[in-house]
């Protein structure tokens, strides 16, 4: 991070100064939002104190970033088409930025406002459908090429079906409980156990599961969410400051011969199935001389984009000896290849093996450019942490009393907080972004429902509401101010 200013232009040394305090502040209202939801049931059910809930929560957040990986950030990133992402320049890439952000931000805040629990995940990934679709406008191209519409398709189901299925599971595990413990005193309310048993916390292994279940919550959390700060985070490098971040330059000698040695692979493999994919990829049609000058991905110039890349990273073992241009035409040219490899492998015909080997050679085309500095992750976990130390206290009642219309009894904290982890947990290892918002809030209601309390349809109206009309609104909003900002630009 020392030398990230360096060589820069005061102008974009001051654009990217805000567009990561943008980034950052929206991570931060990330934590009122989600992370709220991770301490709201301890908190709530007094299990913790609010202090020690919030700091343990900012812990393990801090851990789920730091060991959670970047698959999720890149499936944020790469909801953005192919062509917007190869061809960045610093003032589409500021437009772009500050536009989805602000939009994102907005939103955010009105609903923290009022005490929705609003999913940030929906407002980022409707902020940059809206930018996509801007951008597809003003460029003269087709709506159907403006998103990335099979990655957005995939987040949109996992978005719709992880609250559908944190409702379903959290009441089943509840009603597991009242027929294994009918009688026990976890089935009780905080009001209750005070009353009735002139107690303050819940029974000690209540207390202790639903200690570590929101641990859990904050860890998964900090995995998933977080890593939508660091994909926008490197949204924000990539489009400001291309040549320090369009390849991994701590990338060691070998990653790189694996990058070039996947390319060589690839064309083999090409060959290999040239009966299938030959008139696809027009193999044997296009020379490396054919490739455009404004370079655009096309799967009929596979071969010569190819040989234009072995020919780029040819006797190349540090990045850092390629010039500023000849980094961002090798991250071109590797996007390219692994967008075209994606369709390749969605092609009727392949044999299951020969897919698996594609996604293998997909993995080492991707490997330094689908990367995060460490600075990048601790920055994003820092912003969630404290987020959710400052912000906690309106999600937390919404969760505990005005979802349904008795208050939560330990056992529906415990299954809420329970499902919502391991279906957290399961988006992690697919890759997947998901609400925590919606599971846990989705959870609760199931609990309520198991649980014969009923539910507050004030509440679940607003709640839903929200969840419908985040996507258009940020939609909207992010596409308005991308026109905006493109016509003040040029």
């Amino acid at each position: 991070m020392i030398d990230l200013f360096s060589g820069l232009d005061a102008w974009v040394i001051v654009s990217l100064t805000l567009a990561l305090t943008f980034v950052l502040a929206f991570e931060f209202i990330n934590g009122f939002h989600d992370t709220a939801n991770a301490v709201a049931t301890v908190i709530y059910t007094k299990a913790m104190p609010p202090h020690l809930a919030v700091f343990f929560s900012g812990v393990f957040n801090f851990l789920g970033v730091l060991l959670g990986g970047v698959g999720v950030a890149y499936a944020i990133v790469h909801l953005l088409p192919v062509e917007l992402l190869i061809n960045v320049n610093t003032g589409h890439g500021l437009a772009m930025v500050f536009s989805l952000l602000a939009a994102a931000i907005t939103w955010n805040l009105g609903t923290w406002y009022f005490g929705i629990p609003a999913s940030s995940s929906h407002t980022l990934i409707g902020s940059i459908l809206g930018v996509g679709l801007a951008n597809a406008l003003l460029s003269d191209i087709p709506l159907g090429d403006g998103v990335n519409w099979q990655k957005a398709i995939d987040i949109g189901m996992s978005l719709v079906l992880s609250p559908m299925a944190g409702f379903a599971v959290a009441a089943l595990v509840l009603i597991g409980l009242k027929w294994w413990r009918p009688l026990s005193k976890m089935h009780k309310t905080p009001d209750q156990r005070r009353k009735l048993d002139d107690k303050k916390h819940p029974p000690f292994w209540n207390r202790l599961v639903l200690v570590i279940s929101a641990m859990g919550v904050s860890f998964v959390h900090g995995s998933n969410d977080g890593q939508k700060g660091i994909g926008l985070i490197m949204l924000v490098l990539i489009g400001i400051v291309p040549a320090k971040f369009v390849l991994d330059l701590n990338s060691t000698t070998y990653q790189i011969e694996r990058t070039r040695d996947a390319t060589l692979h690839l064309s083999q493999f090409y060959q290999r199935n040239a009966a299938t994919l030959g008139e696809f990829l027009a193999l044997g049609k296009a020379q490396a001389s054919d490739l455009p000058e404004q370079f655009s991905c096309n799967p009929q110039q596979t071969e010569p984009t190819i040989a234009a890349l072995q020919s780029s990273l040819s006797g190349v073992t540090d990045y850092r000896a390629l010039s500023a241009e000849k980094r961002v035409e090798v991250r071109r040219y590797l996007l390219c290849l692994d967008d075209t490899a994606k369709k390749v492998g969605k092609l009727p015909g392949l044999e299951p093996r020969e897919k698996a080997d594609l996604d293998k050679l997909r993995k080492d085309l991707t490997a330094t450019t689908e990367y995060a500095p460490f600075w990048v992750i601790v920055a994003v976990a820092l912003a969630l942490g404290l987020g959710t130390m400052v912000g906690w206290k309106r999600v937390v009642l919404t969760v505990g009393e005005k979802i349904g219309k008795q208050g939560m009894t330990y056992a529906q904290g415990m299954s809420a907080q329970i499902t919502a982890a391991c279906a957290i947990g399961m988006a992690n290892v697919f890759s997947l972004p998901v609400s925590t918002t919606h599971v846990l809030s989705s959870g609760v209601a199931g609990t309520m429902v198991a649980n014969k309390s009923g539910l507050q349809g004030g509440t679940v109206k607003t709640i839903l509401l929200a969840w419908v009309l985040t996507l258009p609104a940020t939609m909207g909003l992010a596409a308005g101010l991308f026109w905006l900002a493109t016509k003040a630009i040029s």
